[in-house]
C-alpha cells in the first residue's frame, strides 16, 4: 500500500510506515503522475483534489489535516468511491487567536481604549465562530451572529441569529468564519461584495480569516474601511495594494498554531486507523479543542505578535508561500 503525504505536515512521519510505504512530497510536487500508484493521500489546503489529479490513479482515501473541503472535488469522489475525510475545528482556538489579536492590533492603531460600546458581527458561527463569540463576550464585545444554516436547521435555539441586513447596520466589526461555497441556499464566493460594503452603516473593521475567496478583494479595496486580512483572492499572488491598506495582514496562517497543527494530524492518524483498522498511537494534545475558558485581550495579545507576522508579509509579499509553508508554528492562547 502506498501513501503520499504532504511534506509540510507535522509530526506525521515515522507514524504510518511500518503499515505502508509513504512518500512524503511538497504540495507542488503532488501530481496525476505521482498519484498514480498512489491509494491514499493526505494533504493541505494547497492540492486541488479532482478529476485533473486523481482520474488515472487508484486513491481510495483523502484525508486533509486542515478544517475545510472546498479544495477536495467531493461529488468527483462520492462518484470515484473515494472516502474523504477532513479535521473539522482542528485549529479553531488559533483563528480565534489571530481574529483578537488583529482586532487588539486595529484598536491600538485607532486609539480606542475600551471594548465597551464596540459591537462584533460573527459571520458562520461554526467550531471558530463559536469560540469567537464566547470570547467576544468575555472581553466585553456586544456579540451579534448570523449562521442561515445553523438557524435553518436549529430553528429556536440557545442562539438567536441575525440577519446580515441586521450586522450592516448593528456592527462596528464584522468577521467571516463561513466555508467558501458557490452554489446551493447560501453561497459564501464574494459574500462580502461592493453591495455588502456599501450597506455598512457603521462598521469600520472587515476581518476575514476564512477563505480569501468570500470577501471580493476589488471592493475591499475600494471601501473606506480598515481591514484585517489572513486570506486573500489570487493566493499565493495577493493584491499589493490591498496589502497595502490592510492594517493587519498575514500569510494564510491564522490557524497555524502548534497544537492545531498536532490536532489535524491526530485526525489524518485517527481516520487511517478507522479506514483499515491499524493502530497507529494517536497523541493527546495538550489544549482543548474548545480554546481557553477566560481570556483577556491583552493576553491574547501577548501571546502572539501578529504585526511581526504583519511586517514580514508586507516587507516581502513575493515570499507569500515561503512565509506560510516555513511559519513557525505558534503555541495557542491558554
Amino acid at each position: 500500500m502506498k501513501i503520499i503525504v504532504d511534506s509540510h505536515i507535522p509530526n506525521i512521519q515515522g507514524t504510518i510506515e511500518p503499515r505502508a510505504e509513504v512518500l512524503y512530497l511538497e504540495p507542488g510536487d503532488i501530481t496525476r503522475d505521482a498519484v498514480n500508484d498512489a491509494d491514499a493521500l493526505i494533504v493541505r489546503t494547497r492540492t486541488r483534489c479532482d478529476a485533473t489529479l486523481l482520474d488515472s490513479s487508484r486513491v481510495k482515501f483523502i484525508g486533509s489535516a486542515t478544517i475545510g473541503t472546498d479544495h477536495i472535488d467531493l461529488d468527483y469522489c462520492a462518484s470515484r468511491g473515494i472516502t474523504v475525510r477532513n479535521a473539522p475545528g482542528c485549529n479553531a482556538p488559533a483563528v480565534a487567536q489571530w481574529v483578537f489579536a488583529a482586532i487588539n492590533a486595529w484598536m491600538e492603531q485607532r486609539h480606542i481604549t475600551s471594548t465597551q460600546g464596540l459591537t462584533l458581527g460573527i459571520v458562520g458561527v461554526g467550531h471558530i465562530g463559536s469560540i469567537v463569540a464566547r470570547w467576544g463576550r468575555q472581553l466585553g464585545f456586544t456579540v451579534l451572529l448570523n449562521d442561515p444554516p445553523r438557524q435553518d436547521s436549529e430553528g429556536s435555539s440557545n442562539e438567536q441569529f441575525l440577519s446580515l441586513d441586521e450586522l450592516q447596520c448593528r456592527c462596528d466589526i464584522i468577521t467571516f468564519h463561513t466555508p467558501l461555497t458557490r452554489d446551493g441556499q447560501w453561497p459564501t464566493w464574494h459574500l462580502c461584495d461592493r453591495a455588502f460594503l456599501d450597506g455598512l452603516t457603521r462598521c469600520r473593521l472587515i476581518i476575514d480569516a476564512a477563505r480569501g475567496a468570500i470577501a471580493d478583494n476589488a471592493a475591499l479595496l475600494g471601501w473606506h474601511g480598515d481591514v484585517a486580512l489572513d486570506c486573500w483572492e489570487n493566493e499565493p499572488n495577493i493584491s499589493r495594494l490591498l496589502l497595502e491598506k490592510a492594517i493587519v495582514a498575514t500569510p494564510h496562517i491564522a490557524g497555524y498554531s502548534l497544537q492545531g497543527k498536532q490536532r489535524g494530524t491526530a485526525m489524518m492518524l485517527e481516520a487511517l486507523n478507522d479506514l483499515y483498522g491499524w493502530d497507529i498511537p494517536v497523541p493527546m494534545i495538550d489544549a482543548p479543542a474548545t480554546g481557553a475558558q477566560d481570556v483577556t485581550l491583552a493576553g491574547i495579545a501577548a501571546s502572539y505578535d501578529i504585526m511581526a507576522d504583519t511586517a514580514r508579509l508586507k516587507a516581502g509579499p513575493a515570499a507569500f508561500e515561503s512565509l506560510r509553508n516555513h511559519y513557525p508554528h505558534r503555541p495557542e492562547y491558554q
